[in-house]
């Protein structure tokens, strides 16, 4: 006979994991709420955040394999591989679920596949969180548009699977200054325009029917 406690506990951790995919990470303290809880009834001691043991190579393939995982999700509105890829408390949602979440970016054609070729900037360095998830943000310094993500990793069969994903785009290009840099000379009229930036991240546009 399943115990109405423990019943209760995953039930809490499936709500916060939707609530964190829903609302982005502003609701990832529900689940470190929820792991708390779980380890002040076992009596273990919660410590701070502290680094987390991964190389860069790690980063780098956890960052770019979730943000294609969505990114191919929305392309294709089948969000199953999404899903797989996901912890056990992330695989709470079904695809039709997830494809409601993340409905807006999908009517937005927002396109995230420069993240194959460019170098992410961490803001938020690679972090073990008391809930003992992995936790990490930062941007891709793309333009006109940059993408901006933050990610939760649980453990689960020694591998860290998605538990909660942020994206975003903001405006990447850079601002001209409001007046002249005194001693800045002025741009020589004759010389050819700078060559365009080799790839771009930017909503799509319609197609014409």
């Amino acid at each position: 006979m399943k115990h109405p406690q423990s019943s209760s506990v995953r039930r809490m951790a499936r709500a916060a994991a939707t609530a964190l995919l829903s609302l982005g990470l502003l609701a990832a303290s529900q689940g470190a709420a929820v792991a708390q809880a779980k380890k002040t009834e076992k009596g273990d001691k919660v410590h701070a955040a502290r680094p987390a043991n991964i190389d860069r190579n790690g980063v780098l393939i956890l960052i770019r394999g979730t943000l294609l995982a969505l990114d191919q999700a929305n392309k294709t509105g089948n969000y199953t591989v999404l899903r797989d890829l996901g912890s056990p408390n992330f695989q709470a949602n079904s695809a039709a679920q997830l494809g409601d979440i993340f409905a807006n970016q999908r009517k937005q054609a927002l396109d995230f596949g420069a993240v194959a070729v460019l170098e992410p900037q961490l803001i938020l360095l690679p972090q073990i969180e008391p809930n003992g998830m992995l936790h990490m943000a930062g941007f891709f310094p793309s333009v006109p548009m940059q993408v901006n993500f933050e990610l939760l990793f649980e453990p689960a069969n020694r591998q860290w699977k998605i538990y909660g994903v942020s994206v975003n785009l903001t405006s990447g290009a850079p601002q001209a200054p409001d007046t002249p840099v005194a001693g800045q000379q002025k741009p020589d009229e004759a010389a050819p325009p700078p060559d365009a930036p080799s790839m771009t991240v930017q909503p799509k546009k319609a197609a014409k029917p």
